[in-house]
């Protein structure tokens, strides 16, 4: 009998390699001890699967799922979506990461990730439709919207739910935590639980939160300095200009714009820059500071690699233009030294494609608001109390089950992680207690 059993198992082993397997594509070679593996040969919409090294999963794979461009027509041209699946056991919970842009960070073997290190949780990270090898063939910019990648996250869902049926968790960063409010919304019966990092939600194409965030956070002196530190890189432009040009032209950086222009760009983010990472004051260049101590820490802090015309970040800028809303430049203080008139439409003129024009669609705003402020669904929101973005958070009144923590003095970085030892205590008994519930 064992003689038997050892026959049939080889048998279907053999099955899955040589019958099964030119189905997908390409398909690593697994092991005996591979269950997953067996599991997700036979799901629907996976057109290829392979392995991947990792220091802290012992099954990690790389998924491509095949997608409809266009939701409303289902039936008409796809793309291929590349998804990381970790596993730790179908009886534990999913995290699902809702990435915003790419995700090829992932395929790194010392990957983890807070969450799902946090709650003992399987983890499945999605790239966004039309960034790295998450693009179709042709970049069609009216197919990339808030609802069409809610619902590639959707049938993700669908395809993974056969095999984990535990509670889902949709959590991501910055605009991958916009994400995951965006999917909850579309899709609240899709996930038990969710946690936007550091996500925000604008109403406009250029906010105007933001603008007066800036004039209040940190301490009066703390902006003085950063002000201070703008108008000496615009009064010694002469000085500074050779070298900002040098530097582009040895990047081989192409604009929208002349350089003399980017130039201001580039200080006018300055402070966005500074206090969305959490910068040191303490390493601003004082009014002695050389030309070249100030073009050092001025690049580091707000490179013009930002402002390039076409770049992996360009899908963004189109989503930012359409739909999920951005912010300003404040050129006021500026008066006289800039050589710009004003910072209107920059984001049209500097990131957009030419072929991408029209209104903002406020609707999105409209209905992200509104589920904050009425849903059931547990949500747990973290930011940082500097951070710029935290000008557009989600605003009162929240549903019931919705929590919004901020870290103190926090950046872009705020996590849980981050938060003070008795915050962060508070917050994973909450996520703890969800779960249990």
């Amino acid at each position: 009998m064992r003689f038997l059993v050892r026959v049939y198992s080889l048998f279907f082993t053999l099955f899955l390699l040589f019958v099964v397997a030119p189905l997908f594509g390409y398909i690593e070679r697994a092991s005996e001890s591979d269950t997953l593996f067996q599991h997700l040969v036979g799901l629907e919409g996976v057109v290829k699967i392979e392995r991947l090294k990792s220091s802290h999963w012992q099954e990690k794979y790389q998924l491509t799922v095949e997608q409809p461009v266009d939701w409303n027509n289902p039936n008409g041209k796809k793309f291929n979506q590349r998804i990381f699946l970790m596993n730790v056991a179908f009886d534990r919970p999913t995290t699902l990461v809702t990435e915003g842009y790419g995700a090829a960070y992932v395929k790194n073997p010392n990957y983890k990730e807070e969450l799902s290190t946090l709650l003992n949780s399987n983890l499945v990270v999605v790239e966004h439709r039309f960034f790295l090898e998450s693009t179709p063939d042709e970049r069609e910019w009216k197919f990339l919207s808030a609802e069409n990648s809610a619902k590639d996250l959707h049938r993700i869902r669908e395809i993974l739910a056969p095999l984990y049926r535990e509670r889902w968790i949709a959590t991501g960063i910055s605009k991958g935590g916009q994400q995951a409010l965006i999917y909850t919304a579309y899709f609240p019966q899709d996930v038990d639980i969710t946690v936007p990092y550091v996500a925000p939600l604008c109403k406009g194409r250029s906010d105007g939160r933001h603008e007066p965030f800036l004039e209040q956070v940190g301490t009066p002196q703390e902006r003085a300095t950063l002000a201070a530190f703008q108008k000496r890189v615009l009064q010694k432009r002469g000085e500074l200009a050779p070298k900002f040009d040098s530097l582009c032209r040895a990047k081989k950086y192409t604009f929208a714009l002349p350089l003399e222009e980017i130039y201001d760009y580039s200080v006018l983010e300055f402070p966005f820059a500074f206090w969305q990472w959490g910068s040191d004051i303490g390493k601003v260049p004082n009014g002695d500071a050389s030309i070249d101590e100030i073009f050092k820490y001025w690049m580091t802090i707000s490179s013009p690699d930002y402002f390039v015309e076409e770049s992996s970040y360009t899908p963004f800028f189109v989503q930012a233009y359409k739909e999920l809303g951005y912010y300003g430049y404040d050129t006021k203080p500026f008066k006289g030294l800039l050589k710009i008139k004003n910072s209107r439409g920059y984001l049209s003129t500097l990131f957009v494609p030419k072929e991408v024009r029209g209104k903002f669609n406020k609707g999105l705003y409209k209905k992200l608001k509104r589920f904050v402020s009425t849903t059931n669904n547990k949500m747990l929101f973290i930011y940082g109390e500097y951070d710029p973005w935290s000008a557009v958070m989600v605003n009162e009144p929240y549903g019931k089950n919705v929590v919004v923590v901020t870290d103190p003095k926090g950046s872009h970085r705020a996590r849980i992680s981050t938060l003070p030892v008795e915050m962060r205590e508070e917050a994973t008994a909450i996520l703890e207690g969800w779960l249990k519930n």
